[in-house]
């Protein structure tokens, strides 16, 4: 198929979004400088990213990146994160979701909210919007600064106590760490490594869909890893859980930091044993094998049943990637 690679409706050099090389040095030496940090952060090009409920600041060109002076910062005093530097510019996030915007809310049920918040400080073209549909419109250090943004206020929301001894815990090394006062544990941000897997057997490729996904949206299976698990092991227990269908060799592609909330996803690719589907409805809703031609079909958009993969997920890499033989 490697003759039908031209036919691709899209760039198959293009990484999956968050996962380039974006030149972010974390600086990680000067978090716990705090006069040095202070210094840097009011310099006239420093550069904050406000976030409000997980929602980065989105512009016509990219991110939303504030000077420090902003008027939008004077009135909201959320916790800030310091992400790192880049071309010798600082780079800061600061949580603005106190801020009580007019117009609609992200509803919280659905898979994805298009919806849109703006501040009466910032101009109309500035609005903070839903990360995953905003992830390709972004360069790899924007990416890389929204997903790191996003991923640690969410550690931040989700474990504001001690998981010792149960007190609130505080803010840390600008931002980066958690103490609890009460017994001086020091809690680190956590990664959940998940495997998603590209299964295919021969010229046949087997794909799933969870039962809150859009309607005709596909996509490869994935899953948590488990302790005491290699990666090999988990893409195989996860497809037989899922779709009872047996996997042998397993080999690792590349990885894509996936800050929703804040997995690290570890794509792999392995070849079926067995084509039989014994769907488990507890994990997903359904599942089935496709041709290699009819998931050209799939990513030119125009399958009647499936919908493309959306672009800048690691799924849809794998997909391209295959289609086009670049996987092994």
């Amino acid at each position: 198929m490697s003759d039908q690679s031209h036919t691709l409706p899209i760039d198959l050099e293009q990484a999956p979004a968050f996962a380039g090389i974006s030149g972010l040095e974390r600086r990680a030496e000067l978090r716990r400088d705090t006069a040095r940090l202070g210094a840097l952060r009011e310099l006239a090009q420093t550069r904050i990213l406000p976030l409000w409920r997980g929602r980065p600041l989105i512009c016509e060109t990219g991110l939303g990146l504030l000077a420090p002076d902003h008027a939008l910062f004077a009135e909201q005093d959320g916790p800030e994160i310091f992400l790192g530097e880049a071309g010798g510019v600082f780079y800061f996030a600061r949580d603005v979701s106190d801020f009580e915007p007019e117009g609609p809310v992200p509803d919280s049920t659905v898979f994805f909210d298009p919806s849109e918040q703006h501040h009466p400080s910032l101009p109309v073209s500035h609005v903070f919007s839903e990360l995953r549909g905003a992830m390709a419109r972004l360069d790899v250090l924007e990416a890389e600064l929204a997903a790191t943004a996003r991923g640690m206020f969410e550690w931040h929301r989700s474990h504001g106590f001690c998981a010792a001894c149960g007190s609130a815990s505080e803010i840390a090394d600008a931002g980066w760490v958690r103490v609890c006062p009460s017994c001086k544990r020091h809690h680190f941000p956590r990664t959940d490594p998940v495997v998603i897997m590209l299964i295919t057997k021969g010229n046949s490729l087997l794909l799933g869909r969870s039962p809150h996904w859009p309607e005709g949206m596909y996509s490869t299976l994935a899953g948590f890893m488990e302790p005491g698990e290699t990666v090999e092991k988990a893409v195989r227990r996860e497809v037989a859980e899922e779709t009872g269908v047996v996997v042998g060799p397993v080999h690792f592609v590349t990885s894509q930091p996936w800050p929703f909330p804040s997995s690290l996803m570890l794509g792999c690719h392995g070849e079926a044993l067995s084509t039989e589907i014994t769907v488990d409805p507890e994990e997903i809703e359904d599942a089935l094998w496709i041709t290699r031609e009819r998931l050209l079909e799939v990513v030119a958009g125009r399958d009647k049943v499936i919908s493309p993969p959306r672009v800048g997920a690691i799924a849809g890499w794998l997909m391209r990637q295959w289609l086009a033989d670049r996987l092994d």
